[in-house]
């Protein structure tokens, strides 16, 4: 039997973030946008209110509150701007999770500190030019010299990957794929330029170069050879995440039509009382539901140390579509507004597609799922 429902601690967490991004976000996300970029000033302001750590251990500098609160971060943030989400989450969800998942206690108080802090901001690098979805064929190397590992390889795709100063790299060895902890101002390590987007365009993506990478042999993120492992448990965290942060753009997005159907005149009266506009913000507000269930159960069976490969697939794949058609209906309803980058659903539009592609493709998460399904129906 499932019960949850939020903490009195949790709904404050709730209440703190929901107002920085009404008063903090909200205002500059235009601007974010157009400008792609995070300004500096933000970010210090999302670090000093601890949302860059709001999920790791206090004794590692955290909040302590959790995969449900960080869920609850990521879902006010991205009621603002889902490229202030994004930069978040391949912060603390991935690049600096992948160091508290694998990493040893040094390696956790050297760096997962200081990134928990907001001091230091993280990147996770997986994905290259022939291991999108089909990760496990990664190409970069990394063999060992002495008492240093040397990195060679591409990466692509990278979240945060020129502003980054700790990076979470993951390279094939003799034992096979390993983890990393790579100084981002190490000789070698060169991030290309910016990548331009259709959405999510203030957060920054780029290829990274390494080029004769030299890590220090205690760098290594958990044993040689088990990296796989790390980056897929990894995967799971920041795909439920993506879900929470899908959550806070889609009930901002029903919250924006429903006001908007219920000033907008045709046919003197509001379109609020045509049924067809009806249907779709009761459509948007089912999904919405489904949605908040499935992220915040998910969440809860996370903090209590279940594996959750299949129900974060679920999450990752159900939020990132139910989020695309709410952000489609919005803009029907808003009308030629809707298409004008005067009102905000445009943004939310655009942002809304990148959803079902990175933290691995819907494809594969269909794939996880159903492969989940047939091992358990003994077909497998």
């Amino acid at each position: 039997m499932f019960e949850f429902g939020f903490t009195e601690e949790q709904q404050m967490l709730r209440e703190m973030v929901r107002d920085f991004t009404n008063n903090e976000i909200k205002p500059v996300a235009s601007q974010i946008d157009e400008q792609e970029a995070i300004p500096e000033n933000l970010i210090k302001q999302i670090a000093e209110l601890g949302i860059l750590g709001v999920a790791f251990p206090e004794k590692y500098g955290g909040g302590g509150f959790g995969e449900v609160g960080y869920c609850i971060t990521q879902e006010e943030i991205a009621r603002g701007c889902m490229s202030t989400a994004t930069f978040i989450g391949a912060h603390q969800s991935i690049g600096a999770n992948a160091i508290y998942i694998g990493g040893t206690e040094e390696q956790k108080q050297k760096y997962l500190v200081p990134l928990a802090a907001g001091e230091k901001i993280a990147a996770f690098c997986l994905t290259e030019a022939q291991a999108g979805s089909d990760s496990f064929h990664l190409k970069t190397k990394a063999t060992l010299d002495g008492d240093e590992w040397v990195l060679n390889g591409e990466k692509l795709w990278i979240t945060n990957g020129a502003i980054a100063d700790i990076a979470s790299i993951f390279a094939r060895t003799e034992k096979g794929i390993s983890g990393f902890i790579v100084e981002t101002d190490t000789e070698g390590f060169q991030p290309g330029p910016p990548e331009k987007k259709m959405g999510i365009r203030g957060s920054k993506t780029n290829a990274i170069t390494l080029d004769n990478v030299r890590v220090p042999k205690e760098n290594l993120l958990g044993r040689d050879g088990r990296g796989f492992i790390i980056a897929m448990r990894t995967l799971d965290a920041g795909r439920l995440g993506l879900g929470a942060a899908c959550l806070g753009a889609a009930k901002e997005l029903l919250q924006m039509s429903t006001l908007y159907a219920k000033q907008r005149e045709q046919f003197n009266q509001t379109i609020s009382h045509f049924q067809a506009i009806q249907f779709m913000l009761a459509d948007m507000a089912t999904m919405i539901y489904n949605m908040e269930s499935i992220v915040y159960r998910t969440a809860v069976d996370y903090d209590k140390g279940k594996n959750i490969s299949k129900q974060s697939a679920m999450v990752k794949y159900y939020c990132s579509e139910a989020l695309d058609k709410i952000a489609d209906y919005a803009v029907q309803i808003h009308g030629g507004m809707g298409y004008s980058k005067e009102l905000p659903v445009e943004r939310f539009y655009r942002d809304s597609r990148i959803n079902r592609i990175f933290e691995g493709t819907n494809e594969i998460q269909r794939i996880i799922i159903a492969k989940d399904v047939l091992k358990k129906n003994g077909v497998m």
